[in-house]
């Protein structure tokens, strides 16, 4: 197996990976900055509660569009010119949003963004599938979902410290700079594969990648998995973007000091995801009953959440965000839940089918929770943007709370891979194992 070549030390292979996965940190910076600049942008363009979601929203689009091909792309022609080529999407994305001057050009730039986003995740996914052994990928899908986290928080309170000093705008072009930047690192650092290029075994060609996308859509096992992250990353997603405007709507905070709070999920999510994959691969050797536990104990915080809304004091919602990022860790296990139940050599275009499942998700329920929001407005602006009152939150994060209780529903129909790839017993007999031809990298 390529990923236990005895040249590549412990070393290169953090290094090789350390550069898609600072690209993938700062692709969910964006995911996050929109429920951080939320009343800039009302301000600056006159737009409502519902525009902003869809604004949000079209990163999810474009990402849920491209995941798929660009998983196709990252198993057929590899990670290292697929995530340079995205960064660089990425970062032109992010200068035509801080140039924009009027909402289509700004609605443009995200749809760039989300569209370069797209290949990030699955590309460091499959640098730590060619680089680090097969036992140690539950492992290493926590810790790129960490950084993911991690992105998330830097996309919080420290970016809007940034854009109160340099404006939103400036904020914009300074991540714009920096996303090419590490596209340009990418492209002359990363590499595919342990060992000289003409010593890696041979790629599936793209029909062949193609023939096997298709297979792991038409495979059932495939669907649970989906569905579960489609639904908890619906919940997050919203709550990432309307957490900011809540806390200064219904707590009067700043800004600044509300995306603070509204970083607490995300600061207990980087203890909680690496420590539930290291749980699943170590110690409990199982995938479901985690998934199932904690999905269900992330509904009953939505649901105290939504009893005690707008009547706890800060600290106590601070608890219930702290729960909320404790528990919300089961979406780690979501790729290698996809990946274990398809054949190995589909390592890309497994994980990017399960993980299309939750930014299509985010796609479609962003912009239908932002006119919940704007349906029981009663006209009350701060400052040009709108203020909403604490019905309207209810509303929107009742449904949230509703996402995730199907996600445990679903949960139930997971198949148990206790760390193992059970693509073999799972397939009716007689079918081949796949129809792209086996590789050594890939998750198991």
């Amino acid at each position: 197996m390529a990923a236990l070549d005895s040249g590549a030390s412990a070393g290169r292979r953090w290094l090789i990976w350390s550069i898609p996965a600072l690209i993938f940190l700062i692709g969910f910076l964006h995911r996050a900055a929109p429920g951080v600049i939320a009343k800039e942008l009302m301000q600056a363009f006159a737009i409502t509660g519902t525009v902003v979601g869809l604004l949000s929203a079209m990163y999810f689009y474009a990402y849920a569009g491209f995941m798929v091909p660009g998983g196709v792309l990252i198993d057929s022609v590899g990670p290292r010119w697929v995530v340079a080529g995205g960064g660089a999407v990425m970062g032109v994305g992010s200068l035509a949003m801080g140039l924009a001057g009027s909402p289509a050009i700004l609605f443009v730039g995200r749809l760039l963004v989300g569209l370069g986003a797209a290949v990030t995740f699955t590309g460091a996914l499959k640098i730590a599938a060619n680089w680090f052994p097969r036992s140690q990928f539950g492992m290493m899908s926590a810790v790129t979902a960490t950084v993911g986290v991690l992105g998330a928080l830097v996309g919080s309170a420290p970016l809007a410290a940034l854009a109160a000093a340099v404006s939103w705008r400036g904020a914009l072009l300074i991540i714009g700079a920096a996303t090419l930047a590490g596209a340009l690192l990418c492209a002359a650092i990363v590499r595919d594969r342990p060992g000289r290029a003409e010593d890696a075994p041979p790629g599936a060609s793209l029909r062949d990648v193609l023939r096997g996308t298709l297979q792991v859509l038409g495979n059932p096992h495939t669907w649970p998995p989906f569905l579960c992250f489609f639904f908890l990353y619906a919940a997050m997603g919203n709550l990432f973007l309307w957490s900011v405007p809540f806390l200064r709507d219904v707590y009067g905070l700043t800004t600044t000091t509300a995306a603070l709070y509204a970083s607490v999920p995300s600061v207990a999510l980087l203890v909680s995801a690496p420590l539930t994959g290291y749980l699943s691969d170590r110690v409990l050797r199982r995938r479901k009953l985690p998934y199932i536990v904690l999905t269900a104990a992330q509904f009953l915080v939505w649901f105290m959440f939504l009893l005690t809304l707008g009547t706890l004091p800060l600290s106590g919602v601070c608890l219930l965000f702290v729960l909320l990022g404790a528990v919300g860790g089961a979406f780690v296990l979501t790729w290698p839940l996809g990946a274990e139940v398809n054949p190995p050599e589909l390592a890309g275009s497994a994980v990017a089918v399960t993980n299309l499942g939750g930014f299509v998700g985010a796609a479609l329920t962003q912009g239908p929770l932002g006119a919940v929001l704007d349906a029981g407005w009663t006209g009350a602006l701060i400052e040009g943007a709108r203020m909403y009152p604490v019905a309207s939150y209810r509303g929107a994060f009742a449904l949230c709370a509703l996402f995730v209780l199907l996600a445990g529903l679903i949960s139930l129909l997971l198949t148990e891979t206790r760390g193992e790839n059970v693509y073999h017993r799972l397939r009716p007999a007689g079918t081949p194992t796949g129809s792209a031809r086996p590789r050594a990298q890939g998750p198991p």
